[in-house]
């Protein structure tokens, strides 16, 4: 996924991202609800954050297209262990995980649709 604004691309861990500071797998305990049973698209928000608002249009809007996809959205205010733990720094962040909870693609600001179609392939 590429952001329109910051111009930052998705990048999986090889790709010089921050791994999830020692953080296993994110499953529905850390996620507050069930991760998808083929990818999840993790957006964390904030409350007065314009591009966070279609960030989720985008995000659902691929989750419903995608069988087995589900968009989690996680108030980033409410959840600063998270976080912290996972080196989130602005809002929106999107990480897109596999099946398994691992974070394989990550991106700060609003993503196109298209990239993120792209990065669920490294998902799926």
């Amino acid at each position: 996924m590429r952001t329109g604004r910051t111009g930052a691309g998705v990048h999986g861990h090889g790709e010089g991202t921050r791994p999830p500071g020692g953080q296993g797998p994110l499953g529905a305990a850390e996620l507050g609800r069930e991760p998808g049973e083929r990818a999840s698209l993790v957006q964390f928000s904030s409350a007065f954050c314009q591009p966070c608002r279609a960030t989720r249009r985008i995000l659902a809007e691929v989750a419903e297209m995608v069988d087995g996809v589900e968009h989690i959205e996680i108030d980033a205010e409410r959840n600063l262990e998270l976080v912290r733990a996972l080196g989130i720094e602005k809002t929106p962040t999107v990480l897109v995980l596999d099946a398994a909870g691992r974070v394989v693609r990550r991106a700060a600001g609003m993503p196109r649709k298209a990239d993120v179609i792209a990065a669920l392939g490294a998902a799926v």
